[in-house]
């Protein structure tokens, strides 16, 4: 009897480790992806972005401490809003090519809850959010001044 009591518990166990574990295989398929959610935990906490705040750049723009992986030029701006952009690439197309490629890893990094946001997207950018949080993520396609392509991630707390 206690024999099957303890496989009766050990089902539950086992399904809630192979969860865990798909929740890291996640997290450690796209270095940023730690990064990513780290900051998606400060934007819903009550500082928000305030423990990461960095020194003040132009305008109402703040360095931030805590840049994603492989990503470049993150700052926060305002109270609600992160920022960073990709690697550059060389052209339109490619940009186009690294932003879908980007919300497919992003879908499977954030994982339940995150959905794409089809009536707010255009050719341009392509909207993520989550189903229960006020936070959404942006990632659109721009030309640098030195005329190569990056896709900026725009991560925004809406409300509150």
């Amino acid at each position: 009897m206690l024999t099957r009591a303890m496989k009766i518990l050990a089902l539950p166990l086992a399904f809630m480790s192979a969860s865990l574990r798909a929740h890291d295989a996640r997290a450690q398929a796209q270095p940023y992806c730690p990064d990513l959610q780290r900051v998606i935990e400060l934007a819903m906490s009550k500082e928000r972005f305030a423990s990461i705040a960095g020194s003040p750049r132009q305008g109402n723009f703040t360095d931030t401490t805590l840049a994603l992986t492989g990503w470049t030029n993150c700052s926060l701006y305002g109270t609600n809003t992160y920022t960073c952009d990709s690697s550059e690439v060389d052209s339109a197309p490619a940009a186009e090519r690294v932003q879908a490629e980007l919300l497919q890893q992003m879908k499977t990094c954030l994982g339940e809850g995150w959905s794409e946001a089809a009536d707010r997207a255009s050719a341009a950018y392509v909207v993520l959010h989550h189903a229960l949080r006020p936070v959404s993520i942006t990632l659109s396609t721009d030309q640098t001044e030195d005329k190569k392509h990056v896709v900026h991630l725009i991560l925004f707390v809406r409300g509150r």
